[in-house]
């Protein structure tokens, strides 16, 4: 099964926030384990003694919360990339999508139904270019259970039974799982993506987005994974 960890970044309410987003990163999934243990290796650093302590939010670490206080910023930037630099270096199956939008723009649209809708469609794309590829393999979406839950339970529903703008869903094998993030290194992985793909699009700094950009998912030289209404 091909699971695709997502995260929102920015906030529909927040006038003063001009864009709203959905990440993930889609993984198979034998490659949990290893990503998972690789988070670990560096949450050891800060809790030797108990690793699964340590959990990753990309806003707490760049803004020097909780136990991030203490650390200094040089050492918080380095530890984002160090994250991010375990998916560059895992297997080059493992895909990033994004979908971003300015809320003005949309409006008056929802935010949330719109980049989901944009993130359910291109995942399910993606598994069916698998599918004709030789893959049959189906996909699961899993979301931190912070998110919209009920709204996003609700859009999946309507997406595979009456059809979205550009068809029915019909590689997802359920409607989405959410979980908690303390309990998953893949869900800490997709916050460390969405917040570092946020910081480019909402204050133009892509010191981290540049890093992972080119494990969007594409095909043929066209990126598949990114949709962007900015």
């Amino acid at each position: 099964m091909h699971l695709l960890y997502c995260d929102e970044s920015g906030t529909t309410s927040d006038p003063k926030q001009l864009h709203y987003l959905f990440a993930g990163l889609s993984v198979f999934e034998r490659q949990c384990y290893w990503i998972s243990n690789e988070l670990d290796r560096i949450a050891s650093i800060f809790n030797p003694a108990d690793p699964h302590s340590i959990e990753f939010h990309g806003s707490h670490i760049w803004g020097g919360k909780g136990i991030w206080r203490n650390v200094p910023y040089g050492f918080r930037i380095n530890l984002i990339k160090d994250l991010i630099d375990v998916l560059v270096k895992s297997n080059v199956s493992n895909r990033v999508f994004i979908c971003v939008v300015n809320k003005q723009k949309i409006s008056p649209r929802d935010a949330v139904e719109f980049t989901f809708e944009q993130l359910a469609s291109r995942f399910d794309q993606y598994l069916l270019r698998l599918y004709r590829s030789g893959d049959v393999q189906r996909g699961l979406i899993v979301f931190d259970k912070s998110t919209y839950e009920g709204t996003i339970q609700n859009l999946a529903t309507d997406f595979r039974t009456l059809g979205h703008t550009w068809g029915v869903l019909r590689n997802l094998s359920e409607v989405p799982l959410f979980l908690d993030s303390k309990a998953s290194r893949l869900i800490q992985m997709a916050d460390i993506i969405s917040y570092s793909a946020f910081r480019y699009y909402e204050h133009g700094d892509d010191q981290f987005f540049k890093l992972f950009r080119h494990r969007i998912d594409s095909e043929g030289g066209i990126q598949h994974g990114l949709y962007e209404n900015i």
